[in-house]
């Protein structure tokens, strides 16, 4: 009788076809904006090796070190999140380790999340729908994987693979069909019929030691994985040097109890047999030799180690998808993650240390926090104590999400807004955007509300309310013509910038192509302009784009504004922002003398801080400011000195 375990490979090649024509363009965006940086995989069992396989490609190609992780070491250290991009992979999305690994991570990461998984409908999906800055990837899979991942770890995998390979223009793409999948020169069937004499020894001896090569440890991984889960093998999995320093002493101890399998490609062929003549002879060796680590090898590694697992059930008589699972193994499975995993503590002094940050001094160098500490505290109650008439926001990454996609504020915020414009707050909010931004705004906010919010769009060169006409002016300015040739000049030369805006009279915004930080194109831009004897001091970043910002141009226009036109005191007038440093586009924003940061303080010492906890950031940092503050009388508010307290505390 057919075991179902088999049942379940005989359609892998349904779900190789599926994972081929499936569109993954924005999956591909998402490793692109990955693309500068180490990446974490998430994900257990055959998800594991998944995100084992996502880690190992993004290393092949990006030469940016990444690992892959199971949801525990996420949820022990969800601060993981605020430094690495972060991919969560779950077939049926039910494991409450991921959900919950997904939920702390989102607390604590700057950048959009990914998820990968086969479900429309799951409590991964019902975890994500009140999740922010999260990028679901459904992947549909028609037929339930039995106790063991089969076809969800193919579809994931080849579609993961089809991935890097598509987006390096160098490489053969995955083979059109499953059938062409092959081992180095020999077909997996071939392979398995000249290993049927190992996995028989295998069975006999009850124990495996897997070697492999470092480029196919997700293939190692997965075959452990499956034998260990299903009961079938003890297992032991180390590289082929690993296995050198020491690990051979327990073939030297139980060498009647265990079998020797290598994974290898060419680059350690020569150094398997040099290892494999030192073996002793009553040990039964197998080698799975492998073209290379191109994603269609592992994937051949991938399926021909799904069909050895088979081949090893035979011989025990068991079905690897059916095992026996224990009523202690559910309960196991099951536990309530949240009540025995407590959220990790956070360190008292975070708010001096994002101060020390952006003025260069990192971990282990500063070995003088008191005179920090000092200035962070007056400033706290200089904040507390202070009566506010008007609030500047940053759009950006401050009250809009910090990603290319044009999105409106999340409700909390736009609510937030409409209660301060409503108790008669002046609210103003600058942007280096134009008109996308009135109509993101317009979309959550009432009309009767938009004559109250004031706007200080193309960086404050165009200032109005939410109500006006965006007017354009055909005033041309030959500064910013001149800086838009550059630009035009560096793009036709192959630098990776993707459009090039000239918003007359105010600002050349320019935009790279995904993928690629602002950061790092700052000094590439600026460079062009200096060599070109343009001035160059009035050019600021955001994270997504580049602004050549024309003279007398900046977002502190709109606070002068403000103050002008409502006779306010400027010390009256609030200012937040994610980017305060200069360069960054919010710096002149957090030059006012009362104003906080949600990601990068300014450099100056008596503002810009960012009191919000460490692990809030952004949209999240923002939204605890707003809940701190304390309507007064009309049009007046104050910040609860308490709430500020409790950023210092933690």
């Amino acid at each position: 009788m057919t075991s179902f375990y088999d049942q379940e490979l005989d359609r892998l090649n349904e779900t190789y076809e599926r994972a081929r024509l499936a569109k993954i363009d924005q999956l591909k965006i998402g490793i692109i904006n990955a693309s500068e940086a180490s990446i974490i995989g998430v994900g257990s069992g055959g998800s594991y090796t998944v995100a084992s396989l996502l880690c190992t490609l993004h290393e092949t190609y990006t030469g940016r070190v990444s690992r892959p992780s199971t949801p525990l070491e996420i949820i022990s250290n969800p601060t993981l999140a605020s430094a690495s991009p972060i991919f969560f992979v779950s077939a049926e999305g039910k494991n409450p380790d991921i959900v919950e690994a997904l939920q702390r991570a989102r607390r604590h990461s700057a950048r959009d999340l990914q998820v990968l998984t086969n479900r429309a409908a799951s409590p991964l999906r019902d975890a994500l729908a009140i999740l922010t800055d999260v990028n679901v990837h459904t992947f549909e899979l028609e037929l339930k994987d039995g106790y063991l991942a089969t076809n969800s770890l193919i579809l994931d995998a080849v579609i993961i693979a089809r991935a890097y390979e598509e987006l390096d223009r160098h490489n053969d793409h995955v083979p059109q069909t499953f059938d062409e999948l092959e081992l180095n020169g020999q077909s997996i069937k071939s392979w398995l019929d000249s290993a049927a004499a190992f996995a028989q020894k295998a069975a006999s001896r009850h124990g495996v030691i897997i070697l492999h090569s470092s480029a196919l440890r997700p293939v190692a991984t997965d075959l452990e994985s499956k034998l260990s889960e299903a009961a079938l093998l003890h297992c032991q999995v180390a590289d082929l040097r690993s296995f050198a320093h020491g690990r051979h002493s327990w073939l030297t101890e139980r060498a009647d109890s265990n079998v020797l399998l290598a994974m290898v490609d060419p680059s350690t062929e020569r150094l398997w047999e040099a290892t494999r003549a030192h073996i002793p002879s009553q040990i039964e060796t197998l080698s799975l030799n492998i073209a290379g680590s191109r994603p269609r090898d592992l994937l051949c590694g991938l399926v021909a180690e799904l069909k050895l697992v088979s081949l090893i059930a035979r011989y025990l008589n068991k079905d690897p998808a059916k095992p026996r699972v224990a009523e202690f193994g559910r309960e196991l499975y099951y536990m309530d993650l949240p009540k025995l995993v407590e959220q990790p503590h956070h360190e008292a002094n975070t708010v001096e240390l994002s101060k020390f940050a952006v003025l260069g001094a990192h971990w282990p160098s500063i070995t003088h926090e008191e005179p920090m500490r000092r200035i962070a505290a007056s400033v706290r109650t200089s904040l507390s104590d202070r009566t506010f008439r008007a609030i500047v926001f940053d759009y950006d990454g401050t009250i809009g999400s910090s990603n290319r996609r044009d999105l409106p504020p999340i409700p909390q915020v736009s609510q937030y807004l409409l209660k301060l414009a409503n108790h008669g707050v002046i609210v103003g909010i600058a942007s280096g955007r134009g008109d996308s931004i009135q109509a993101q705004l317009r979309s959550v906010l009432p009309d009767t509300c938009w004559p109250k919010i004031k706007l200080g769009l193309f960086s404050a060169g165009w200032i109005g309310d939410l109500s006006s006409a965006i007017s354009v002016e055909n005033r041309s300015s030959e500064f910013l013509n001149h800086a838009a040739r550059i630009v035009h000049n560096l793009k036709h030369a192959g630098v990776p910038i993707d459009l090039v805006r000239v918003y007359h009279p105010h600002q050349v915004s320019v935009r790279f192509d995904p993928g690629i930080e602002a950061q790092g194109m700052w000094y590439v831009i600026v460079d062009a302009l200096r060599q070109a004897g343009v001035d160059f001091s009035n050019v600021v970043r955001s994270r997504h784009s580049v602004d050549i910002l024309a003279p007398g141009v900046s977002k502190s226009r709109l606070i002068t504004h403000l103050i002008k036109i409502h006779k306010l005191d400027p010390y009256q007038v609030l200012t937040m922002g994610d980017q305060g440093a200069w360069p960054g586009n919010d710096s002149s924003l957090l030059d006012h003398k009362f104003s906080l940061s949600v990601a990068t303080p300014s450099r100056k010492l008596d503002r810009g801080w960012k009191f919000a906890p460490a692990h809030k950031r952004d949209v999240d940092a923002t939204l605890w400011y707003l809940e701190a503050i304390i309507l007064q009388e009309a049009g007046c508010f104050t910040f609860d000195a308490a709430k500020l307290d409790e950023a210092k505390a933690r």
